[in-house]
């Protein structure tokens, strides 16, 4: 699995997680969703995210690199 698809994977995992917890325990769990929708936002602008840092010291794979002239 490449870094691009097992970052949606976390993220997705992580906004679900802190809803259930925000519904069964305390709400304040939502500043957590809140906290990853704006790094998610904050990566679309900048292309930075920790958690690629993250993965990608972990030792998951990058996409391999399309050629753009063949």
């Amino acid at each position: 699995m490449h870094i691009d698809r097992l970052l949606r994977l976390i993220a997705g995992t992580f906004i679900l997680l802190s809803l259930a917890l925000a519904h069964f325990h305390d709400p304040r769990w939502l500043w957590f969703t809140a906290f990853i929708g704006l790094n998610l936002l904050q990566s679309g602008f900048t292309n930075w995210c920790p958690m690629m840092v993250i993965l990608d010291k972990l030792g998951v794979p990058k996409l391999p690199q399309k050629s753009c002239c063949k």
